[in-house]
């Protein structure tokens, strides 16, 4: 993970490193922030409430239709309570890679 990347490149696919504000207005994806430790992460808002995973479902979405890939595909590995999340995102990790670098510049 580069200082600009909140991702890095697995086998299968890229790990994200996701800060997600529940409730907050539309669902979108706002770009790259540094966290508390200057770590990366990409920031993403959805609109559904925190409660019974409909936000972590919603992120899930977003970041599947984000990236071109199907739900199935995308997954949160670790933090599904907290704001910080670990997604999986299964897929060509070139391809991703590309996505990703067009949605946060």
């Amino acid at each position: 993970m580069s200082a600009r990347r909140p991702w890095r490149r697995d086998a299968g696919g890229l790990t994200l490193f996701v800060r997600l504000t529940p409730r907050g207005g539309r669902d979108r994806i706002e770009g790259v922030r540094l966290d508390a430790d200057g770590r990366p992460t990409l920031s993403a808002r959805v609109a559904a409430p925190p409660a019974e995973g409909a936000a972590n479902a919603a992120l899930t979405a977003l970041l599947a239709k984000a990236l071109g890939v199907p739900r199935g595909a995308v997954r949160i590995e670790r933090g599904a309570q907290a704001r910080v999340k670990q997604v999986a995102v299964e897929g060509d990790p070139d391809a991703l890679e590309a996505a990703l670098a067009r949605l946060v510049g």
